[in-house]
């Protein structure tokens, strides 16, 4: 695979100069890009792959639901369905996308909507007859017709953009050039234990401007699976696990168990898979071949709102992301910016 990748190098020059050239003609004005009244916060990345902007968006909605009327507005990857689309009760996961899905269930005084046209999309959040005084735009760092107030850049720990190329040689969407749009940079996915030395070291690397924020932040797992069987991760040295994962990267959530001694059968599954039956037999005949009274199928959040209703007795175990020494300041740059935001209306 990275011989392959390397004697495509050509084609990612060529793609570079794309993707620069239509940047160069956002920032000169000669396309359009659209800049709403309300507060609008874009989070995303440079590369592919998964670089936790589900639990980013998540953590700022705990920050502003309780002060303000929060839409999240996703594209709906992989959704069975086109055009702009509320989430509601009578919406499945399929037409709506499984992130959007779980935003949805997870908090219900938010709106969540989906629209590959995300000017369209928030046109038709505001036309509400109860609009949004925040919309969070879930990955749409490259989506240039929407100009947001606060733009929030994720780089993985242990695959800076820094060090990365373009597409197909390497996994950037556009040049690293393209991080200077970001007032907030966030290295996710890091150690709990990252030193202020080792953090110095990043932002160096990073080489953020004057203006721009750098934070670092850790995925929390939680103690407790949710779903059929609540048990506790400790207790799951005494169960025979199957682990089931449809995300961009597993590493980070098996190398939780592997920490806590947990032995486990691990199906791994592409990001945003739909799941058939027969992934739903393969899924069912490993927890039968686990020879034990104590057997448990986990997944992923994520991967649970596809397979709730696929897979009985499912469990899974929920993240959330924690900002790494500077919380508080993260915190107030985002509050800052709504209520200028606001009061400038």
């Amino acid at each position: 695979m990275n011989f392959i990748r390397k004697i495509l190098y050509p084609f990612s020059f060529i793609y570079g100069m794309v993707t620069t050239v239509r940047n160069w003609l956002y920032d000169a004005g000669i396309k359009k890009s659209t800049k709403f009244k309300i507060p609008t916060i874009i989070v995303g990345n440079l590369s592919v792959g998964g670089t936790g902007k589900t639990p980013q968006i998540e953590l700022l909605v705990r920050l502003l639901k309780d002060r303000y009327k929060v839409a999240v507005l996703s594209r709906g990857y992989k959704r069975k369905s086109t055009g702009f689309l509320l989430a509601s009760p009578e919406v499945s996961v399929e037409e709506l996308g499984d992130e959007p899905f779980q935003f949805y269930t997870k908090f219900s005084t938010i709106l969540v909507a989906v629209d590959a046209r995300r000017v369209h999309g928030i046109q038709q959040l505001l036309a509400l007859e109860t609009p949004p005084e925040i919309v969070l735009l879930d990955d749409a760092y490259q989506h240039r017709k929407v100009q947001g107030g606060c733009v929030i850049l994720l780089t993985p720990y242990d695959d800076l953009y820094v060090n990365d190329s373009m597409l197909p040689t390497g996994n950037l969407r556009e040049s690293s050039r393209g991080a200077k749009r970001a007032q907030v940079i966030i290295v996710t996915k890091c150690p709990f234990n990252l030193s202020l030395e080792a953090q110095a070291d990043i932002r160096n690397q990073l080489k953020p401007t004057l203006s721009q924020n750098v934070f670092f932040s850790a995925i929390v797992y939680e103690e407790q699976l949710l779903g059929a069987q609540e048990v506790y991760v400790s207790d799951l040295v005494n169960y025979k696990v199957v682990l089931v994962t449809g995300i961009a990267n597993p590493n980070p959530l098996l190398d939780f168990f592997k920490t806590r001694n947990i032995s486990l059968t691990h199906l791994n599954y592409p990001d945003h898979h739909h799941f058939t039956p027969s992934d739903v037999s393969v899924i069912q005949n490993a927890l039968s071949a686990q020879k034990s009274k104590k057997k448990i199928v986990i997944t992923t959040e994520k991967d649970y709102v596809r397979l709730k209703n696929k897979v009985p007795n499912l469990s899974y175990i929920s993240i959330k992301i924690k900002i790494l020494n500077h919380q508080g300041d993260f915190n107030q740059i985002i509050t800052d910016y709504v209520e200028q935001s606001r009061g400038n209306r």
